[in-house]
């Protein structure tokens, strides 16, 4: 065979196999995050959002666990090699008695740069750590997997999942909840083709799933099925999971996911068995178009888009939502500051205050409920270095009035490019309490790691380690 075209073959071959996800299962040599965009716009703003989006998006949940037991917070990301076009994902682990990171482990090679695909992570009550790589959509395959020992991130199994007796190999958004008794809830979206006004279409079905050994899970069940679909964002305090949504209208053609409105609400206080809205009501699933009994507000006469960030309780188990408006999808000030709100269910109403304003539709935060009642949301609502794009400079928030009144401080300022996504980790200790990535908003960049502790301490991730276990550099102290 002619030598060139044998070679051709060869990378041929090489290129395919590359391009197939990957089982890696070895350690990383320090934390770089995956830079990502989506939507190009031909302006100034390059895109309709994009950065560093290690950590992203709103609708994956949890990225960090605290395990009480080792004192360690185990964390996950979408991370990437030094090419940074292929999505890693990828385990690293912070030990609170010495202070120090662990290597990241490279679980997988998800054989895509879609940050969309971004893992989430959980810990059961035998300490083993699972990783749930998720898909953008049904193009790509979702995979399952397990520490090969109790609260050690060096080894990982893959685990063939089961939805009832069919293979489970696709699932995207997911949040997934453990508790000891019951095992795993997760919380999810599925596509199914639909006729729609305008034709059509592929449109995003909520719903969930059980599981008592994260191997045999129920059929999935639906939660809502509206119009062109819905994005989802929930949380969990004691035995209660509560999820807020909103839903696309199918207002004209083209419209599409770029329009997304209204906030609704729902809640199991038995791990899925029954649903009901906030006031303790039973609902018919899956919630259909024209449905208002889990509405907390109608924004669509306004034509207000709501982008819901996170959702936690208050300490007599209330639903609190974090959440955004906006006049429109485009990135700019055309459009407007867009505007933050918490929906807080207090003596059976929902209860809205404003928060906050930031430039863009993705600023994602997360919101923190202290012992004390007190309420803390740490957010990239100050102006970043790319003004206009995703994330900015990071604030931490508090309130002490459930939300009336606020008071602020900056976690970062004078950053070489924009932080977005801070997520808050699961029963999250005061040395490891929300994690983030940084990334240019216009360009494609490095993108760098962070967490902070609960005084407002930012610390970076290592990206280049010479030992297993470092010590985080300290980037900007409380104020």
């Amino acid at each position: 065979m002619n030598r060139i075209i044998l070679i051709a073959l060869l990378l041929q071959g090489f290129f395919t196999q590359a391009q197939e996800p990957r089982f890696i299962n070895r350690q990383d040599e320090g934390y770089r995050g995956i830079w990502y965009s989506i939507g190009a716009t031909g302006n100034e703003y390059a895109y309709k959002y994009g950065g560093g989006l290690a950590t992203y998006p709103s609708n994956h949940y949890p990225f960090s666990v605290y395990a009480a037991k080792v004192n360690k917070t185990f964390f996950c990301y979408g991370g990437t090699d030094s090419t940074g076009k292929t999505l890693l994902h990828e385990v690293g682990c912070f030990d609170h008695r010495t202070g120090m990171v662990s290597r990241p482990t490279i679980v997988m090679d998800k054989a895509t740069g879609d940050a969309h695909d971004n893992p989430v992570i959980q810990v059961d009550k035998n300490g083993y750590i699972w990783l749930f790589s998720t898909s953008h959509g049904v193009e790509r395959p979702s995979f399952i997997y397990k520490s090969s020992k109790p609260y050690d991130i060096t080894s990982f199994e893959k685990i063939q999942a089961y939805k009832g007796n069919e293979p489970m190999d696709n699932f995207s958004y997911l949040q997934m909840y453990y508790d000891p008794a019951h095992g795993f809830l997760g919380l999810f979206t599925h596509y199914e083709m639909q006729q729609l006004r305008y034709g059509k279409k592929n449109c995003r079905v909520i719903g969930w799933m059980t599981s008592e050994d994260g191997i045999r899970w129920t059929a999935w069940k639906d939660l809502a099925n509206m119009e062109e679909g819905h994005y989802q964002t929930s949380g969990q305090r004691n035995g209660r999971v509560g999820t807020a949504f909103n839903h696309h209208p199918n207002v004209q053609k083209g419209a599409g996911l770029d329009y997304r409105t209204n906030l609704y609400y729902l809640q199991t206080d038995d791990f899925g068995k029954s649903w009901t809205a906030a006031n303790g009501k039973p609902v018919t699933l899956p919630l259909r178009t024209g449905d208002t009994s889990a509405l907390v507000w109608n924004y669509a006469p306004a034509g207000m888009n709501v982008y819901i960030n996170d959702l936690n309780f208050d300490n007599d188990g209330n639903p609190v939502i974090l959440y955004e408006t906006s006049k429109g999808p485009e990135p700019g000030p055309q459009t407007g500051m867009r505007q933050w709100y918490t929906a807080h269910l207090k003596a059976g109403r929902w209860q809205i205050h404003r928060l906050a304003e930031s430039d863009h539709n993705y600023d994602m935060g997360s919101l923190m409920v202290a012992k004390n009642g007190a309420w803390q949301v740490i957010a990239p609502t100050a102006n970043g270095p790319q003004a206009y794009n995703t994330g900015g400079e990071i604030v931490m928030w508090e309130s002490r009035d459930e939300g009336r009144s606020w008071t602020s401080r900056p976690l970062t300022a004078n950053s070489p490019y924009n932080h977005s996504y801070p997520r808050r980790p699961v029963n999250a200790h005061p040395g490891f309490y929300a994690f983030w990535a940084d990334g240019n908003g216009r360009q494609p960049s490095p993108s760098r790691l962070y967490f902070s502790d609960r005084e407002g301490n930012v610390y970076r991730l290592p990206e280049k380690m010479e030992k297993p276990y470092e010590r985080p550099v300290r980037v900007s102290p409380a104020r």
